[in-house]
């Protein structure tokens, strides 16, 4: 299995002639299991078409900060937030030097201002140029910056002489990226269960009570574990988001809140890591109506009967080796609540929601929680995209490993 396997990545091409060689750079990050999206310079595509790269990477090639290509006029910081990582190659003398003194004058530079991961660049210039004082004061100020720099090497160069300033070859650029990821596998071989979404508590044969939940939240926080090296069963109610395939992700999918008890107990047993982020129905209709109930009575009384706890019964089995996480969505005496929950289930972390806070809950891609753990300690955080959030709750259940 490839470190690469699942990742996100961005490929930022400037204007230089090594350009030639980054289709075959997309083409070998994708055969290692990555998803790449292209940001390009307009120099760039003078030596490379947007429809190669649009057909390599399988995704729209951004090259205009407000194209008509583009999904919204923040395309730079929704492209930040979606990638696990940045390449650019080739960097040419003149996206080292807006970088390195935070000029963002086109798409590629401002996306670069914006994002706030691991950058590798990968000079490509003329020797003369790359040796020019300048230019090694720009690298030197972005590698004390912590930008990674996949160094140029010697050799035949397109103004016909041989020197330093050679892009690196693009199996040796892929290699270095997937070292790098390969060193973030701090959950290889662990097998995760995570529950996500609503469920369906039948009336009839056509009708339901349900919830508004999306999902989302407990499908990144199983792609965030795959990116770091778990294998998910990822217990999943009905909802209609696209989730990538992945060889290490077993979904299961179920309606009732039945169906989720029996499948999370089943899977959980065997689980070193449980994550219960789906909105469980608490009630369920106590008869279901076989077919289609017609509109006979101005008012129709349900018997409701409380549904099983997922989490008080994971609580009651728990290992002295799992780690269970719960998550509690509140709107008043939020702490107070979090906290009654997170000690009656024998959790190990609650995971808390308000609905107060904007931005925060159902149906959007965005979430602001607090963490607290079974000491009681609070770790509350602003509001981030959902990716973001999902790697918050990973690194605190690493960290606590």
């Amino acid at each position: 299995m490839s470190a690469l396997e699942g990742k996100n990545i961005l490929v930022g091409i400037s204007g230089g002639i090594a350009a030639y060689k980054t289709p075959t750079l997309i083409r070998f990050l994708i055969k290692k299991g990555a998803r790449v999206k292209v940001v390009a310079t307009k120099n760039a595509l003078e030596f490379v078409t947007t429809l190669t790269l649009q057909t390599l990477s399988d995704n729209k090639v951004y090259t205009d900060m407000f194209g008509e290509w583009n999904d919204t006029s923040t395309k730079h910081i929704s492209l930040s937030e979606w990638a696990d990582c940045f390449v650019v190659a080739p960097a040419t003398a003149n996206i080292i030097g807006k970088y390195a003194n935070g000029i963002a004058d086109d798409v590629l530079s401002t996306t670069l201002l914006a994002f706030k991961k691991t950058v590798f660049l990968c000079p490509a210039m003329n020797s003369v140029m790359y040796f020019n004082k300048s230019v090694q004061r720009n690298l030197n100020i972005l590698r004390q910056d912590g930008i990674q720099i996949i160094d140029s090497e010697e050799g035949f160069l397109a103004c016909g002489t041989s020197g330093k300033g050679r892009m690196e070859e693009p199996e040796i650029i892929v290699d270095k990226v997937e070292k790098f990821f390969a060193q973030n596998l701090d959950f290889s071989n662990r097998v995760i269960t995570i529950t996500a979404g609503p469920t369906r508590e039948r009336i009839d044969s056509v009708r339901f009570i349900s919830n508004n939940s999306s999902g989302r939240m407990g499908v990144v926080i199983a792609e965030e574990f795959i990116n770091r090296g778990a294998n998910v069963n990822l217990i999943l109610g009905p909802v209609s988001i696209d989730i990538p395939k992945n060889d290490r992700l077993n979904i299961v999918g179920v309606e009732s809140a039945e169906d989720m008890y029996k499948q999370t107990l089943r899977y959980a047993q065997n689980s070193s890591i449980i994550v219960c982020a789906a909105a469980v129905a608490d009630y369920t209709s106590k008869d279901k109506y076989k077919g289609k109930m017609k509109k006979k009575i101005d008012v129709l009384q349900l018997d409701l009967v409380p549904t099983k706890d997922i989490l008080k019964e994971l609580g009651k089995k728990k290992t002295y080796s799992q780690i269970l996480v719960g998550f509690a969505l509140e709107m008043d005496n939020e702490l107070e609540n979090a906290k009654q929950k997170l000690h009656s289930k024998n959790l190990d972390f609650i995971i808390l929601n308000s609905l107060r806070d904007k931005g925060a809950g159902f149906e959007v891609e965005t979430n602001k929680v607090t963490i607290i753990d079974k000491n009681d300690t609070i770790k509350e955080f602003p509001l981030k995209s959902k990716k973001e959030v999902a790697r918050d709750i990973v690194d605190l259940i690493k960290e606590y490993i």
